[in-house]
């Protein structure tokens, strides 16, 4: 019976580690890009695959560039933004939670904002958010009391989901029975969506409407997440104690350790979407994978 255990042991760990293998690149480790800031989060890939996050704390969004692994400051005074994922047209939108606004940022860093409000009451912070094929928006709104906020309070009570429509018209609530909504993401035929609960430490899966509308709530896995990603099998990214891989069954498929006690965020970058760029602390580090990003 000893034996047939440390067999059966013997299977599980070869089988882990293959699958392991099947995710990340040969060879691959951990890199440390840098260590300059005083929280990093919300990571987006643009077009040429460089990879734009933010230094919330510090109020400014850096540029991470694919080609030479360098990082620059790219905007400063950027609403204390937390979430970033850039539109069909090439602008980054942001979560600017200092005013507890949407912002959409053009090429030449002026912003216009989107939403600041729901029914005449200031939202409670925009945190992260993910662009569906029409061009509509889902961002997650929860409650993170900040030290640069003079009110103390929400005017909102309910911590929930929104959808801005295509045309910008329309603010729609689409989830409003989680504890904290954060970390979001959707798949890329925009047939479904999850969203972590990091609140309830609980993933949740949508299937998205024809009209933007989320039903079918379905557990995903029970862990919560800061941020996440998705990558081109499906499998779903979340952040807390490293990065931690699900399948679509929601079954843990490979854990990735961060030397950090917290990891935020997580994409993917590079020019072939293999790169995962993660977000932890002070920190930013990348990962060269066989999956791909699905941007």
């Amino acid at each position: 019976m000893k034996q047939l255990s440390t067999i059966l042991i013997l299977l599980l760990s070869i089988g882990c580690y293959a699958q392991k293998s099947a995710l990340v690149a040969d060879d691959a480790e951990l890199t440390l890009v840098a260590a300059d800031y005083k929280f990093t989060e919300g990571p987006a890939m643009d077009k040429n695959g460089d990879v734009y996050f933010t230094d919330q704390p510090n109020n400014r969004i850096i540029k991470w560039s694919a080609s030479d692994n360098s990082v620059s400051v790219y905007m400063e005074e950027a609403g204390r933004a937390n979430g970033l994922y850039f539109d069909h047209d090439g602008s980054l939108l942001a979560c600017a939670d200092e005013n507890f606004e949407l912002w959409k940022i053009d090429n030449s860093k002026n912003h216009i904002v989107l939403v600041d409000e729901y029914q005449e009451k200031k939202l409670n912070g925009p945190n992260d958010l993910w662009v569906d094929l029409k061009g509509g928006i889902y961002f997650t709104d929860p409650y993170y009391q900040r030290p640069y906020w003079q009110r103390k309070e929400k005017e909102i009570e309910e911590e929930r989901v929104y959808y801005l429509t295509p045309d910008r018209n329309e603010l729609r609530i689409v989830a409003d029975d989680l504890v904290q909504p954060n970390g979001i993401i959707g798949t890329p035929d925009g047939k479904m969506i999850y969203i972590a609960d990091i609140g309830d430490k609980k993933t949740y899966s949508f299937s998205i409407s024809e009209n933007g509308d989320l039903r079918n709530k379905k557990l995903f896995t029970e862990m919560g997440s800061d941020g996440m990603t998705i990558d081109n099998q499906g499998n779903v990214y979340l952040t807390g104690n490293g990065v931690t891989v699900f399948n679509k069954k929601g079954e843990e498929i490979l854990q990735i350790p961060v030397p950090q006690k917290w990891t935020a965020n997580v994409t993917f970058g590079g020019p072939d979407q293999n790169v995962l760029f993660i977000t932890a602390m002070n920190s930013v580090y990348t990962m060269d994978m066989n999956v791909y990003g699905v941007r």
